[in-house]
């Protein structure tokens, strides 16, 4: 595991939970929760408005190759169970925050070692890209799982168009920064912009997707509208959602959750069950919307992906690069 190595002015990125005992960090947990709650309720209920009022149906194929036989998720676990920190720190607040975030119009700055730069629609992103829907399944750091039917075009499709130079090693992205619509960027939880990155060969991987929704519709807010992405072999804190910048760049970009606490979160972020958070076990999971009392199901190597995706980490230590 990394050695967390601090730097002048970076204690305000100290996560908690490094530093204080868990009972004492979910105490504060709760206090920064009500503390969010309450600028909510003082800027005159701006969140208030149902978080799925700009959702609509989307024409799209379903690509079998890529699609798990797993059962979905309901819609309503997925809406409503959600990390999305810009809107809050609790599963809840997302939905509950997110109404008042204006999804449209959008566009995306693309920029760095490529020939093609400049900043683009999301229509002009996805032009001439069909939109295909593929059933995955996501893994996150909380030892939780579900299976989604995202509905995106291939990343690496969008990438090409940009033509990124032979200097062009890793993909950075990241979310968009308005704090008056995402009440969770007034506190220091994590540095924002949410930034996070990809080396090239896996931004370009078949299974990496960028989204722009779910169950047959567009996204709703709570999930990242209106494009975030998805790596599927990877745990779910590298799909950033509402995404309006794409950078090429020559080396490996800093990461939101790498730079809040490095020991816990790597920046491959690959599924490994072999290799624990410092505060849980990874080798099991279960699937939300179960219960608390679901049997819990050994992990995958890869989340299940393996097969797609181990050649890309060939010759590597996968739990110091973890």
């Amino acid at each position: 595991m990394l050695i967390r190595q601090p730097r002048p002015g970076d204690s305000a990125k100290i996560q908690p939970s490094e530093i204080t005992a868990e009972s004492v960090y979910l105490n504060r947990r709760r206090l920064l929760q009500a503390a969010l709650a309450a600028g909510v309720a003082g800027l005159g209920g701006a969140w208030s408005q149902p978080s799925s009022a700009n959702v609509v149906p989307l024409q799209y194929k379903r690509n079998e190759k890529y699609s798990l036989s797993d059962k979905p998720n309901k819609y309503e676990d997925i809406t409503n169970y959600n990390n999305f920190y810009e809107f809050g720190i609790e599963k809840s607040d997302p939905a509950a925050n997110s109404g008042g975030f204006k999804p449209s119009p959008w566009s995306v700055t693309v920029s760095g070692e490529c020939e093609n730069k400049g900043k683009f629609t999301l229509e002009d992103v996805l032009k001439g890209l069909p939109l295909e829907e593929r059933v995955y399944r996501l893994r996150c750091v909380e030892a939780w799982s579900m299976v989604i039917p995202w509905i995106g075009v291939p990343l690496a499709d969008v990438l090409k168009r940009y033509k990124p130079t032979s200097k062009a090693k890793f993909v950075a992205f990241k979310t968009v920064m308005r704090p008056a619509e995402m009440p969770g960027q007034h506190y220091d939880v994590l540095e924002w912009p949410y930034a996070e990155g990809l080396r090239i060969d896996e931004a370009m991987n078949p299974l990496a997707l960028l989204v722009v929704g779910l169950y047959g519709k567009s996204l709703p807010n709570q999930n990242g509208a209106p494009l975030r992405l998805i790596t599927p072999w990877k745990y779910g804190f590298k799909g950033l959602k509402s995404i309006v910048e794409i950078k090429f760049v020559e080396r490996q970009p800093p990461t939101a959750w790498n730079i809040s606490a490095p020991h816990e979160y790597g920046f491959y972020a690959n599924v490994n069950p072999n290799v624990d958070h410092p505060r849980w076990s990874q080798a099991r999971e279960r699937r939300i919307g179960g219960g608390l009392f679901e049997s819990r199901v050994p992990t995958l190597m890869f989340n299940g992906y393996e097969q797609e995706v181990a050649s890309l980490y060939q010759g590597m230590d996968l739990k110091k690069n973890f």
